[in-house]
Formats: structure tokens, sequence, C-alpha cells
């Protein structure tokens, strides 16, 4: 009986992990194809990446409210029939002839992916031995960290092979694959217990925790300046291929890995102030030297390879400071409610970024874009010491534990 138990519950781990995947994945492959996007719609790219902003505006603004309004499902009709809804908006990309066709459909599958993720996450709380629930959410984090090792690469390859249409099939298949997974191995769950929307909202209130996750936003938007417009600020400054771009994506994915390994390690050495501020002064680094890369233009890949992984480990080290700080803020009592309200302000970050880099993008050109991040790192660093003053405690091995692995997209 162990034996089974353990088996079901890998299963169940695997489900979940590939759900993440699926998300994760939709929300970022735009990166990869953006300038086939807008070639084929006949927009500018500036408008075609806000396509990303419009889905993290939707995940930002619509999960608390989800999380509520969906309180009372039963979390396996949750979990697969929003799978279904995200699936079939993806599968029906190749009908869209327009580009606010295509936009009518990411709104839908933002809405299903709002709907769906932060559940995913409170599945696995839920079904998880008390003394495995760290190690089981960071088993379905390896689905939004393998979805930028993996995912976005092979979406990226498949548009550039079969077209930027096939990428969101893919999409769609694998959000088929994670639904026919949760209907196999999820059981059908009686949903918890759920704090009101003015409950999740409550911390809020409070300035260091706003410091704190205003830090975040802040460090988000500039990290999606550049990641959601690589495709093009890399084609201009070194000639890469979309092809090429793959092998980088999968690159900087492992590299943010590493980073994000180490900065968990430095901030129970450190501290989470000084994880961040390395963090920060990493990130400013790396975009100086990319401005630097634009104005030698054409720059050789030697040259622009070892700055981009700088930067994506220095974009992922940012998580685990953030999470432990809030920890630290907010205490046993409203934790969780501060974690959900971090993964929103991911959103919050990303929807900002990626139209202020538009914007950016299309008035003063691709060269603004590292100069304007880096400018959004150091304003986080502020806002990270702002939010120090009111850190109650030191953060228990526990809670870091969890915190470290919560939300790998800033």
């Amino acid at each position: 009986m162990p034996l089974l138990r353990r088996r079901r519950g890998g299963l169940r781990l695997a489900a979940l992990a590939l759900t993440a995947f699926a998300l994760q994945t939709d929300d970022f492959v735009i990166v990869g194809v953006l300038p086939s996007i807008a070639d084929g719609l006949s927009v500018g790219e500036a408008a075609a990446g806000q396509l990303v902003t419009v889905f993290s505006v939707i995940c930002a603004a619509v999960a608390p409210v989800a999380a509520v309004v969906t309180a009372s499902w039963p979390r396996r009709r949750l979990l697969t029939g929003g799978m279904l809804v995200f699936s079939a908006a993806n599968l029906a990309v190749p009908l869209a002839a327009s580009y606010p066709a295509l936009m009518a459909l990411r709104i839908v599958a933002a809405l299903a992916a709002a709907a769906v993720l932060p559940a995913v996450f409170a599945v696995t709380a839920a079904l998880a031995p008390p003394q495995r629930r760290g190690r089981d959410l960071a088993t379905v984090m390896t689905g939004l960290t393998g979805a930028v090792v993996v995912g976005v690469p092979l979406g990226t390859w498949t548009g550039a092979a079969l077209g930027w249409r096939a990428t969101f099939v893919l999409g769609g298949l694998l959000g088929l694959a994670a639904l026919a997974f949760l209907r196999a191995a999820l059981p059908d769950t009686a949903p918890s217990p759920a704090a009101g929307l003015g409950e999740r909202l409550r911390p809020l209130a409070r300035p260091a925790i706003a410091c704190a996750l205003l830090a975040a936003v802040a460090a988000v938007l500039g990290n999606l300046m550049i990641q959601t417009y690589l495709a093009p600020f890399l084609d201009q400054t070194a000639g890469v291929s979309p092809s090429g771009l793959g092998g980088l994506l999968v690159l900087t994915g492992a590299a943010g890995i590493a980073g994000g390994r180490l900065s968990g390690s430095l901030v129970d050495r450190a501290g989470p102030l000084r994880a961040f501020a390395i963090a920060s002064a990493a990130f400013v680094a790396a975009m100086a030297g990319l401005a630097l890369a634009w104005s030698l233009r054409p720059a050789h890949l030697l040259l622009v390879v070892p700055l981009l992984l700088v930067w994506s480990a220095a974009a992922w080290a940012v998580p685990p400071p953030v999470q432990a700080r809030v920890l630290a803020l907010a205490g046993a009592e409203t934790g969780p409610q501060v974690l959900a309200l971090s993964s929103s302000a991911v959103y919050v970050g990303a929807s900002l970024g990626a139209g202020l880099g538009g914007w950016l993008l299309g008035t003063l050109g691709p060269g603004s874009l590292p100069l304007a991040a880096a400018a959004c790192a150091l304003g986080a660093l502020g806002l990270f010491g702002l939010a120090g003053r009111g850190a109650r405690k030191p953060v228990p091995e526990k809670g870091l534990g969890a915190a470290r692995n919560h939300d790998a997209n800033v």
C-alpha cells in the first residue's frame, strides 16, 4: 500500500507539473515567434507584444477573483474544465485571420490560465503530506522552469519550421495532454475553505509588504521589457535567426535555473536584501553590456551570449529573496495570502513590461530597452530596501523552502 500511494502521488504531481508547464509555455512562447506574428498579421512588433501584455493583465486581475468565485467548485472539475477551455483557445488559432481575432483567443486562454494555475498549487499543497509539502510544491514548480528551458524553445523551433500558428497548436496539444493526465491521476477532492477577496487583499494595506510587492513589479517590468522583445533586439543586434533564438533560449533558461538556486542559498547565508542587491547589480551590468552590444552592432555572439546568460541568471535570482522577504513581513497568519499576491505582482510587472517595452520599441528603437530595464532594476532595489525596514523576524527554514520554490516567473 505505501508503494501504491507513492506511485499515485507521483502520477498526481506529474499531472500537475505538466499542467503548469503547458500554461507557462503558452504565456511566454510568443517571445520566440513575435516577429513572425507581426509579419503574418501585418502589425508592428510592438502591437504583437501586446498579446503578452493582455495575457499577463488578465492573469493578474482575474486570478484573485477567480479563486473566490471557484472556491466551492470540485478541484478536479475546475482544473480539467479550465484546461479544456485553454486548449480550445489555442487550437483555434489557425482560424484566426486577423489581429483582433488572435487577441480574443489570447484573452480566453488567459482567463482559463488565471483560474487554473493558482488552483494547481492549492491542490498540490492540499494533497501533500505535511512533511512533503515543500518538496511537492518544488516538484510542480519544475513545470514552470521546464517551460522556459524546454517549452519556449520548442515552441520557437516549431514556429520556425511550421509557421507561428503551429506554435499555438503545440500549446493546445500540451493542454490536452495535461487534461487527460489530470483526469486519470487527480482525485475529485472537495475544495478547502477559501478566504474572501477582501481578506486576500488586506496585506496590501501594510506599507512594507506593499513596497516588497512593488519591488517585484519593478523587477519583472524591467525583465519583461527585454524578454518580450528579445527576438527583434537580437535580430538587429547580432543577426540571430528564429532557429538560433531557440538554442539561445535553452541556454538562458538553464542559466536562469542556476541563478535561482544560487540565490536561494545566498538568501540563507546572507539574507534577502543582500541576495536581491547582488541579483540587481548583475542585471544592471548585463543590461549595460547589451546596450554596448547594440551600439557596436552587428555584435558578435561571443559578446552577446555571455551577457544573455548573466541577464537570465540575475532575473531568476530575484524570486527567492522576494518570497523570503514577504513571508518575513507577513508572518504565519497572512503568509499564504501574500504569496498569492506576489504571483499577481509578477503578472502586473509582466504586463507593464510588455506594454512599456512595446512603446519604447516603436518610438526609440530596440537600443532603448536595456537602458530602461536597468533603470527598473535600480528602482526595484530601492523599493526592496524600504521594505526591509518592516521585517518582523527571520523566516523559518520550512517557510523559506516553500518561498524559494513558489514562483520562478519573476
